[in-house]
């Protein structure tokens, strides 16, 4: 994989691209790649944008995302336009099995794969082009450096700034992680300086659900949450008929997990939730305890050091011993309390 900075002089040359995410898009996934889809096309470049699924209504806000092609519902479609690109940007993401049934038709696009993304250990080798930097706080704040990088500062519009704002501000957790660093300050001030209205932002993501998700979230932390003091730990299990008696859509469950880590001296926040066809899970994390590493070595997945995710086939009862098994293994790492 070649350094990104390559493709910077090739900038000004029309191509036909295509952007793509990970499947079930979050603000950093939609907003990285709306925000380099307003930039490219100020350069005359054929631009498409594809998500492998559906995404959280609370994202139907932004700027361009009624023209965003859901590939299960216009595979067709997606397909030629996948087939015909000469740059295909992968963004928020650093293995192509994230993009769910669109992997192998990446895989062997003829265009080159450029990636941009903030995950560990990036699927390299299947990238032409990119950048995977560990440090940076989202994939919008690296969509940012580019532009920035390129020389193109000129090029952020109210469009542009309004996706990238999205992004890092939902995956800083509005600026509260330790990923908040003083460049992504700069960044916001920057896109301040272009003039959108921040507040209009937030409603939009968090003043925008339904009653039904509120009732959700008190029956889950009522009846669902469990909190294991000794270790430091909370975990909250989801049934499906939970997720059907309530009418949860896509983005309804985004957040939870941080909720359990509010309560005085947890340390680890996981939730694990039964989609049906496999379980769903997401750890958060603070005082030192690697997620990416407990995600990866026991629930197939990986993500950050203090938020990561994964998934299982087995059902929803023994993936939580499973959990409760891992917990237990990492009593050292999480426990202050003398068993």
């Amino acid at each position: 994989m070649q350094s990104i900075s390559e493709i910077y002089p090739l900038l000004a040359s029309p191509k036909k691209v295509v952007i793509t995410m990970h499947q079930k898009p979050d603000g950093d996934a939609m907003g990285s790649t709306l925000g380099l889809y307003h930039f490219l096309v100020q350069f005359e470049h054929t631009v498409n944008v594809i998500s492998p699924t559906n995404w959280a209504d609370f994202l139907n806000w932004m700027p361009g995302v009624k023209n965003v092609l859901d590939y299960e519902r216009q595979t067709v479609a997606a397909d030629k336009l996948i087939e015909e690109a000469d740059w295909i940007f992968c963004l928020d993401f650093n293995t192509l099995i994230r993009t769910k049934r669109m992997e192998e038709k990446l895989s062997n696009a003829r265009g080159l794969r450029i990636l941009i993304d903030h995950h560990q250990e990036p699927q390299a080798d299947k990238f032409a082009y990119g950048v995977s930097d560990t440090s940076k706080s989202s994939t919008c704040e690296m969509v940012y450096d580019l532009i920035e990088a390129s020389g193109h500062d000129d090029k952020i519009n109210t469009a542009v700034a309004e996706c990238l704002y999205t992004g890092v501000m939902t995956d800083t957790g509005s600026f509260r992680f330790p990923s908040t660093t003083a460049s992504v300050h700069g960044m916001v001030a920057n896109l301040k300086s272009k003039g959108f209205e921040h507040s209009k932002i937030h409603e939009h993501l968090y003043d925008n659900f339904l009653e039904n998700r509120f009732r959700f979230i008190g029956n889950v932390l009522m009846n669902r949450m469990e909190v294991f003091y000794e270790y430091n730990t909370a975990l909250i299990s989801i049934p499906q008929n939970d997720l059907i008696k309530y009418n949860i859509t896509t983005g309804d469950t985004e957040g939870l997990v941080n909720y359990p880590l509010s309560i005085k001296g947890i340390k680890l926040a996981a939730i694990i939730i039964d989609r049906g066809e496999e379980r769903k899970s997401s750890f958060r994390s603070k005082d030192g305890f690697d997620v990416n590493t407990f995600a990866r070595k026991y629930f197939n997945g990986g993500g950050h050091f203090n938020a990561a995710g994964g998934q299982n086939k087995e059902p929803l009862e023994e993936v939580v011993r499973m959990f409760l098994k891992a917990m237990k293994e990492n009593k050292e790492q999480l426990s202050n309390y003398e068993f």
